[in-house]
């Protein structure tokens, strides 16, 4: 046993030995597991530099600086401030402490910087608009010699476009602050004109300086009764509908936020309503066809205190807040306080120009006569405020009678302007107007062919015409804006009048027929603030032509004390 085991020993030590040979053990890579980078950036410093031949200095510029003969100079510095944009007309200087600001009055004139910058963005919308389209087809249309006696030139307004085509013009409204802005209203066009907008009502907007083309298009899904611009700035247009609904469109608005046609290659924006009262306060909404849309001037609140408005005056003579009044068939006048905020966002690629509306009804009150019942009562037709004083307005009714009432006082005398015969008559008031320059007094004309001119004091009126149209119906009447004693008179046989009381107190002084293409309505423009007595009348024709005749200047100069000559008048007619 002992002889084996040692037979086993051997023979094992022999195959390892042999085995160890072929065995043998090497390393391919090395690394290490931990590697520390120093800890800050002067650490990092002094190991990269080294320390063969070299020493290290410190220095400062300090005062207990004892080791080197190295100090810093002496800066100079002096205190100095400025502010953009200044709240005074000091906008730099030196230490705050040396000078008291408040003591500095300021010489910044915020109302003529307003005047400018208004002044100012009227000049760049047009340039805007000129380049908008500069490369949409014009005509040439300037003014000719016109055919009328009571005219000496005349041009048209290029209303021979695709869309406007077979459309028939129901109303002409002119801004009362910017008189060469001009509304017509266009109905449906008879025959198809193959365009998506022939069941759309079409309102204008027109710059009569520029009549090749309409400034602007409004689109109403509703036939369209009454329109107005807003009394501060043509930049808000009021219409009303046979629905009653009242729409308000912002014309300050992106073109890209309305609807493109492009119609004979020429691309056209149509703008729909901003706002519209449909749906809002129902309960006293209008509920019946609006008749007449007028806006109620703000120039007096200044001076009659009446609590009426919201914000301030100057806000007020700005445009931020005004009044519109709408009346419907059923007497219902409604005022509507408009307030605009205006939000401007200016972005690298787009410039949007928001405009938002929040109106509300302030009042609401019925017109409902209590006189002469005998004949029921009178329907209201159309409603005019004195321009010197808005809080009176007047109501023409289809009983030759004109209501007088206010909007903040129960009553007021006169109660009725009447006719000089006494007594209703079976006539309608179909237009009153005011002077333009002042005076408490209007103009009435009614459907039997009389016009009457009242005084706001009185009942009866000053001067009363009853042949003057040979009975037929008064269409339209208006002031002259630059003569105080000059108005014109339009009647339904297309049939012009010119009054001149100074000359003529009986019968007009002039009278022009058109027979040609019939007249559905005029309204008188000009520029009463210039000397040169530019005065025009807008002619809306049967065929869809806008004509704009000037008047002769023997109607259109002022006179000389004409005001004073017309108060005398007046004092004898009493």
């Amino acid at each position: 046993f002992l002889t084996f085991c040692c037979l086993v020993t051997y023979f094992s030590r022999k195959r390892s030995f042999e085995l160890l040979r072929l065995i043998d053990l090497d390393f391919s890579v090395s690394f290490c597991l931990l590697d520390l980078p120093p800890v800050n950036e002067y650490d990092m410093y002094i190991r990269n530099f080294g320390k063969i031949n070299t020493k290290q200095a410190y220095v400062q510029w300090n005062e207990d600086n004892l080791d080197r003969g190295i100090q810093t100079d002496e800066i100079e510095t002096q205190e100095k401030w400025t502010q953009h944009p200044g709240e005074t007309a000091l906008v730099s200087g030196g230490p705050k402490s040396s000078y008291d600001v408040t003591a500095i009055t300021p010489k910044i004139d915020s109302q003529r910087l307003t005047n400018f910058l208004r002044s100012a963005c009227q000049v760049i919308e047009v340039l805007l608009e000129e380049d908008q389209v500069a490369t949409q087809p014009r005509r040439n249309l300037r003014s000719r010699p016109s055919s009328l006696s009571i005219s000496d030139r005349c041009f048209q307004l290029n209303t021979n476009l695709p869309f406007l085509n077979g459309r028939r013009i129901s109303c002409l409204h002119i801004s009362q602050a910017q008189r060469q802005a001009l509304l017509s209203v266009h109905g449906l066009p008879e025959t198809s004109n193959d365009l998506s907008l022939d069941s759309k009502y079409i309102i204008c907007v027109w710059n009569v300086w520029q009549p090749s083309s309409p400034q602007k298009l409004l689109l109403c899904e509703s036939q369209v009764t009454c329109c107005c611009f807003s009394p501060c700035k043509a930049t808000l247009v009021f219409a009303g509908t046979v629905d009653g609904s009242v729409l308000v469109w912002d014309l300050r608005e992106d073109s890209r936020m309305h609807q493109c046609v492009k119609v004979n290659e020429t691309d056209w924006t149509f703008r729909s309503p901003t706002f519209s009262t449909d749906g809002v306060f129902t309960t006293i909404n209008h509920a019946c066809t609006v008749l007449t849309i007028e806006p109620v001037s703000t120039s007096v609140f200044k001076e009659q205190n009446c609590g009426f408005s919201y914000l301030s005056v100057q806000e007020e003579m700005l445009g931020l807040s005004f009044q519109i009044a709408s009346m419907d068939e059923n007497g219902t006048l409604s005022l509507w306080v408009t307030y605009i905020f205006l939000v401007c966002l200016f972005i690298y690629l787009f410039n949007f120009y928001i405009s938002l509306f929040n109106i509300y009804v302030s009042f609401i009150f019925s017109i409902s006569p209590k006189d002469y019942t005998f004949l029921g009562v009178p329907q209201t037709l159309n409603i005019k405020f004195l321009p010197s004083n808005p809080n009176h307005f007047v109501v023409g009714t289809d009983a030759g009678l004109v209501s007088h009432g206010t909007r903040h006082e129960l009553k007021v005398p006169p109660k009725w302007f009447k006719p000089q015969q006494g007594g209703p008559r079976a006539t309608q008031v179909n237009a009153i107007d005011f002077s333009p320059f002042g005076k408490p007094i209007f103009l009435v004309g009614c459907s039997d062919g009389s016009i009457r001119l009242h005084q706001m004091a009185s009942e009866l009126p000053l001067m009363q015409w009853n042949n003057s149209t040979a009975g037929q119906a008064v269409i339209a009447l208006q002031w002259a804006l630059t003569r105080p004693a000059v108005f014109f008179v339009l009647d339904a046989t297309s049939v012009i009048y010119i009054w001149d009381l100074l000359e003529n107190d009986l019968s007009p002084v002039a009278k022009q027929p058109i027979w040609s293409d019939k007249i559905i309505t005029m309204a008188v423009l000009g520029e009463p603030e210039k000397p040169t007595g530019v005065l025009g009348i807008a002619l809306a024709k049967e065929s869809g032509i806008i004509d704009i005749k000037y008047v002769k200047k023997i109607w259109a100069l002022p006179q000389p004390e004409e005001v004073e000559k017309l108060n005398l008048l007046l004092q004898q007619a009493l």
